[in-house]
């Protein structure tokens, strides 16, 4: 261990307990890396802080000595915004996983950043609420704050940033702040929540976080709906959230992915573009929701329109869609998942998933095309062999392109994954002279620059 290392870590268990404090190479190997593609880096030090005045602690001692602090919930995140490129601390919230309020009545829940979405709705449940955001991955509740998380349910019930009605956060200097209130809405001073949501660990460091919950619905329905074309299933999404039908998910897989899954579990769903509809209500609303959308999508080509009603029968209808991931993952040996991310408006969608196919195919590149075309959210999933660079550049290209072509329709280079190191580079083409507003912001907040360093903003 070098003198920079060995004076960090002696200080730090001076700070807090030793077994808190540590610098094991398979721990600090675990926290080099996230679910992305992109190049693992160690940091110098692991540190798992118990409340949020070690935190301050922590951040008070890396502020005076100038050294990197990245916080780590689970590391799912995909655009290497947990990777501790510039070493120093590697901050993981694992021990600060509680839920420290119910609030049944106010529809809210107070929490530490380290818990688990699927571990708040197990307790929910006894309460009959539950938290709706739902990014595929079982992320800590902080990450998801972090990186404005949304996924399959945003399309009725919002993003992260919607249900966020406060957090706690330790500043760069070590100094804790709240950012709001309890109340369901508020016109004093400036919306600091919002600006801390999607930060990615750039402005300060989350320790608790108050969120929006709803009542469990008294009906669920959902329903499969399979197509001879990506185009008919599109139009189909516009022509259901253009009636107003109260849709709680509308999610597109293509024919490819079918295809794969088929594969991996061993089924046999048509291998044509399907949509796969959840909707949220009461039994007589639900019957009327579920007829007028059958009847919208046959209009546009419906081959097939199959639902359910029965908890494990709609389990069952949404396997293509849940292990979507997982079916390229393991059948793919020696590659790495690349998921590529971008948002157009909905009357920009059909164009967009269109190019998205033609220049998978011109590339040379097996991608298959899902998303929350809901929300205008779509993804082209990739299976990378990363010790090939041609096939790596191959792979950056489409993601330009992706890129380019979402932001010409008014569109964003990252709907829910985030910034990170991946998309870092297109925020000014993105934001233009507003960059140089969120940049005068980080500074002041963090003008050593030890929060996160490297993320959303490219190191100039």
């Amino acid at each position: 261990m070098n003198m920079v290392k060995e004076t960090l870590l002696v200080e730090l268990r001076k700070m807090i307990s030793e077994n808190q404090v540590t610098v094991n190479p398979t721990v600090l190997e675990q926290h080099s890396r996230d679910e992305s593609y992109h190049t693992p880096h160690l940091p110098d030090v692991v540190v798992f802080p118990q409340n949020t005045e070690e935190v301050s602690k922590i951040m008070k001692f890396a502020c005076e000595n100038g050294i990197p602090v990245t916080a780590f919930g689970l590391g799912t995140s995909l655009e290497g915004h947990a990777i501790p490129y510039h070493g120093g601390i590697s901050l993981d919230f694992q021990l600060m996983n509680q839920i420290l309020e119910v609030r049944p009545d106010d529809f809210l829940v107070r929490v530490q950043p380290g818990i688990t979405r699927t571990q708040l709705n197990k307790e929910l449940k006894k309460h009959g609420l539950f938290f709706t955001v739902d990014p595929g991955a079982d992320a800590t509740l902080g990450g998801m704050a972090a990186t404005n998380a949304s996924g399959t349910t945003s399309v009725r019930y919002g993003i992260m940033r919607d249900q966020v009605r406060d957090l706690e956060v330790v500043l760069a200097d070590g100094q804790i702040i709240h950012t709001g209130s309890m109340t369901a809405k508020s016109s004093s001073g400036y919306h600091i929540t919002g600006l801390f949501v999607g930060s990615e660990g750039t402005l300060g460091v989350f320790t608790e976080l108050t969120l929006r919950v709803f009542g469990i619905p008294e009906a669920i329905t959902a329903a499969r709906a399979v197509f001879q074309t990506v185009e008919d299933a599109v139009t189909s999404v516009v022509d259901i959230l253009s009636a107003g039908i109260p849709v709680a998910r509308i999610e597109l897989v293509d024919e490819r992915s079918v295809e794969q899954v088929n594969l991996y579990n061993n089924t046999a769903y048509p291998g044509k573009p399907t949509l796969f509809i959840e909707f949220h209500g009461n039994e007589a609303g639900l019957q009327y929701d579920v007829d007028f959308a059958k009847k919208l999508v046959r209009e546009n080509g419906c081959e097939d329109f199959v639902f359910e009603t029965d908890s494990k029968a709609r389990a069952q209808l949404w396997e293509v869609r849940h292990n979507l991931a997982y079916a390229f993952i393991h059948k793919s040996p020696g590659k790495k998942m690349m998921v590529t991310d971008v948002c157009v408006p909905i009357s920009e969608l059909v164009g967009a998933v269109r190019d998205a196919r033609t220049a998978v195919n011109e590339a040379g590149l097996d991608g298959a095309i899902l998303g929350h075309v809901g929300d205008g959210n779509y993804h082209v999933l990739l299976m990378l062999d990363l010790n090939n660079p041609e096939e790596v550049e191959r792979a950056k290209r489409l993601n330009d392109h992706l890129v380019s072509y979402a932001l010409s329709r008014g569109g964003s280079c990252t709907g829910e994954h985030g910034v990170g190191i991946g998309k870092a580079g297109y925020q000014r083409k993105e934001h233009g002279a507003a960059l140089d507003v969120m940049k005068i912001i980080k500074n002041s907040l963090d003008p050593k620059g030890i929060l996160n360093p490297g993320k959303i903003f490219e190191v100039e």
